[in-house]
């Protein structure tokens, strides 16, 4: 469970996260809203990769603030939108990099299967050994979601992990944060700008504006003529397929 309470973040005079409290159940959680929502920020603070102004985060009741990074780290990973290395390191060096917070340098056998299992699933073999300024931008995403999985936590927060990434690829990627979420119990937290992707593979959407949480609920509660015509300020058609809503913009 990741629970956020009354959190706030603010740049300067913008308040880019107002007063958001969650409950973030296991499961898949998308999260939705108009560029400047505070997604990306909201989904930072609980990674911790930025400080908040107010409130608490906890993931298994354990503070955000207050955790070890080791001992928040092997319970939580994040992908963010902006990934920079500094250094040439190949696939296979980067993905074992999801080992450190657990001691391992990536090559003991037990650090080498979760090396293994996770280059397996994002279909990086052919390129495990390249460099990731030699590779396009949807390899080096599924190198980065890779780590990720490397580390082995039991939560996951992905922020655009569809980012430079094909078709065969984002579906690919998107079924198996939803297997994951199925067969290990695990709570992914992602944040989307397809809200087709999200009504498809998500079990709970968070539907931000303005910093704030104006949605929180199944997809069938969120994904609503009514209610995405409003937060995007654009009129929407919710049509049913498969037993899945799709949303036409008109």
């Amino acid at each position: 469970m990741i629970r956020t309470d009354s959190v706030v973040k603010r740049h300067g005079a913008l308040v880019a996260v107002d007063d958001v409290s969650l409950d973030i159940r296991p499961g898949v959680t998308a999260i939705i809203g108009p560029n400047g929502a505070g997604k990306s920020t909201l989904l930072s603070a609980i990674g911790r990769l930025i400080p908040t102004d107010g409130g608490r985060i906890t993931v298994d009741s354990q503070d955000v603030a207050t955790t070890k990074t080791r001992d928040l780290a092997r319970r939580l990973a994040i992908l963010r939108q902006d990934n920079h290395l500094a250094i040439r390191l190949s696939v296979e060096d980067l993905v074992a990099y999801g080992r450190f917070p657990h001691g391992g340098s990536g090559r003991t056998p037990d650090d080498r299967g979760h090396v293994e299992r996770a280059i397996g699933m994002l279909d990086l073999g052919a390129v495990r050994t390249r460099f990731l300024d030699e590779l396009s931008g949807g390899q080096r995403q599924r190198a980065f979601v890779a780590m990720a999985l490397a580390q082995d936590t039991d939560h996951l927060l992905l922020d655009e992990p569809l980012n430079n990434l094909d078709p065969r690829h984002g579906v690919a990627l998107m079924k198996l944060v939803r297997r994951l979420a199925n067969e290990r119990g695990m709570t992914v937290v992602v944040v989307l700008h397809d809200i087709n992707v999200a009504a498809q593979y998500a079990d709970d959407i968070v539907a931000m504006r303005d910093g704030r949480v104006v949605h929180h609920g199944n997809v069938a509660e969120v994904i609503t003529e009514e209610r995405l015509s409003a937060l995007y300020d654009t009129p929407a058609h919710v049509a049913t397929v498969a037993g899945r809503p799709i949303v036409i913009w008109e």
